[in-house]
């Protein structure tokens, strides 16, 4: 899937139970490349950041850290394989591990946002 998230704008839309990132997570996306960086913030997480790899299946090899509102940083690394919806907009299926803490693993997804 050939795809670029320069500029783009995601909300997480569900969660495993053992994960921080909720519906009021935002994620702004940035890429140079086959490097993708976002900050991410809202709902548990006061700050948070996460740099990627884009591997020639348009998957992402992420890893993330954040300070969540409970004064923990976490760490963690995950693999998003993207999908188009039907209207255009992208989403993730991600599955991820905590690399700090209990080392549960879990399931996400996040959704594009489009502004206006």
């Amino acid at each position: 899937m050939d795809y670029n998230l320069n500029g783009k704008l995601f909300r997480s839309v569900s969660n495993s139970e053992n994960g921080d990132v909720d519906s009021a997570t935002l994620f702004y996306y940035h890429q140079r490349g086959e490097v993708v960086t976002a900050r991410y913030v809202g709902g548990s997480i006061v700050e948070g950041h996460l740099i990627a790899k884009m591997l020639p299946d348009g998957q992402l090899d992420m890893r993330y850290h954040h300070l969540n509102t409970t004064g923990e940083f976490m760490l963690g690394r995950c693999l998003s394989t993207p999908t188009l919806l039907t209207d255009g907009r992208l989403k993730f299926s991600e599955e991820w591990q905590w690399l700090s803490g209990d080392g549960s693993s879990g399931r996400s997804e996040i959704e594009e946002v489009r502004e206006g």
